[in-house]
């Protein structure tokens, strides 16, 4: 199932047409990834200076009760609570109430001698060396609550894993201790002070900071992977995460991440921090040493580079969701990918919807001559697009995680004459493509060299008439 809302926006001049193009393919590029993979729910949300001009939902909020997936449903979005508090310190440095170097102990009492000696700004990059989830990780296998304040504590008057100051090294407890210093500064509870300082501030409605939400509330349920059970699984996800809100708590929609993230590019119009404040947030300050993903973090940030186009958000995973968020600055678009289980695809559907937004961005527009030279064709061997994009048209894969990977490229002679300009050397470069029509007009096939494919329910036909006997033998 499907929901959508392609916004009046795009229609307004400050947004460019390659955009338009681009956020026109995205979506159905998405609903065949989602159909293919038979994953439960997946939202995307796109701003572009500042404004929200995609946002659309496939699939299930609960697949077990058949809850159809909207883009007001909630998202466990764990680990992008970092940014928020990440945020919240940089506000209060911005405040004169504390400094980057200021180390933990002068805020917070009974702490380790060595975690007491942490800085804050090891705590928001992930270098004080701290534990990741302390001894017993259970709470990401629901087989124990997320720690309290007093356990938390207990777990913090342990020595650090690794020196600090001396790699990149994750922790959810370095995040915690970073809730109890906010806390410490502004003598409120984390949930109270971050909900009307940032989130409220920033203008956000849909975005709390821990659960339980109001019953009232439109929520996602998560989903466990097919496997070892052999179904999915629906997991409640309505846990509350404790005194590490700070650093996995939040919840919230696509549309509030790209907003909140759109506002921390340095460029951004309108933002609840100062210019300086957020270049130091996504400035690289640490590589991760040890990936085979070329990324860096910086203040409560992940950032790198997809193709020639620098990106910075961050993403989360909690029991039964996965999901992501990305600034592109340069391009003052964000884009947020959530998804509602284990195995969800939000990395690679998030860097898909990037490729797609370059190709546009090369090659612009394309001109209303080309209208006919679109849409999904079907052959046996699977599904394939046309993309026109500029002068050019693209063969693309709806089923490649980058559908314009290895691309044909038709260049257009005529309403219905063709011929592949550029190719691999394993396709059908130089040879001709072209349109058929029915007497009314409309094509009803397409042949791509001697390949001809057709729309989907006339392959349909075409594979029972030859292969249904066969098949229901072999089965």
């Amino acid at each position: 199932m499907l929901a959508s809302r392609r916004l009046a926006v795009l229609k307004e001049h400050f947004v460019d047409r390659w955009l338009g193009a681009a956020l026109d393919y995205i979506p159905r590029w998405l609903e065949f990834q989602m159909r293919q993979t038979e994953l439960p729910g997946c939202v995307i949300a796109v701003a572009h200076r500042g404004r929200i001009v995609l946002e659309q939902a496939f699939g299930y909020a609960d697949l077990g009760r058949g809850v159809a997936l909207t883009p007001r449903h909630r998202f466990r979005v764990a680990s992008h609570s970092k940014s928020f508090t990440s945020a919240g310190i940089m506000r209060l440095r911005e405040q004169g109430k504390l400094r980057l170097d200021d180390t933990a102990g002068r805020f917070v009492r009974d702490l380790h001698p060595k975690v007491a000696c942490t800085t804050v700004a090891q705590l928001l990059s992930h270098s004080a060396g701290l534990v990741r989830d302390g001894w017993d990780a259970g709470q990401w296998q629901d087989r124990r609550p997320f720690r309290s304040e007093q356990e938390l504590r207990a777990d913090l008057k342990q020595a650090p894993i690794i020196e600090g100051n001396t790699r990149f090294k994750y922790s959810n407890h370095g995040y915690g201790l970073a809730g109890l210093v906010i806390e410490a500064v502004t003598g409120a509870p984390y949930r109270d002070w971050i909900e009307r300082e940032i989130v409220e501030t920033v203008g956000l409605e849909e975005t709390r900071s821990d659960a339980p939400l109001p019953s009232a509330v439109p929520v996602a349920r998560g989903h466990s992977g097919k496997h070892p059970v052999g179904r999915r699984l629906t997991i409640p996800g309505d846990n509350p995460t404790n005194a590490l809100a700070a650093a996995t708590g939040f919840v919230s929609t696509a549309a509030d991440l790209a907003r909140f993230f759109n506002q921390l590019s340095p460029d951004a119009h309108r933002s609840v921090l100062s210019r300086a404040s957020r270049r130091e947030m996504i400035r690289r300050q640490w590589r991760d040493p040890y990936s085979s993903l070329e990324r860096y973090y910086g203040l409560g940030i992940i950032s790198g580079t997809l193709g020639d186009w620098d990106w910075f958000g961050h993403s989360g995973g909690f029991q039964g969701f996965i999901t992501r968020t990305a600034t592109l600055p340069a391009q003052d678009l964000t884009l947020s990918v959530l998804t509602n289980a284990a195995d969800g695809l939000a990395h690679p559907w998030l860097d898909g919807a990037v490729h797609v937004l370059r190709c546009f961005a090369k090659h612009g527009a394309p001109p209303r001559k080309l209208a006919d030279w679109s849409g999904r064709w079907w052959s046996l061997w699977g599904a394939f697009d046309l993309v026109p994009a500029g002068d050019k048209v693209f063969v693309t894969m709806p089923a490649f995680l980058n559908p314009f990977m290895d691309a044909s490229e038709l260049a257009i002679a005529g309403r219905d004459r063709g011929c592949v300009a550029l190719a691999g050397g394993f396709a059908s470069h130089g040879e001709q493509a072209r349109l058929v029509r029915a007497r009314g007009g409309r094509a009803t096939e397409f042949w791509l060299g001697g390949n001809k494919l057709l729309p989907e329910a006339a392959v349909v036909r075409e594979m029972k008439a030859r292969y249904g006997k066969r098949g229901r033998q072999s089965g």
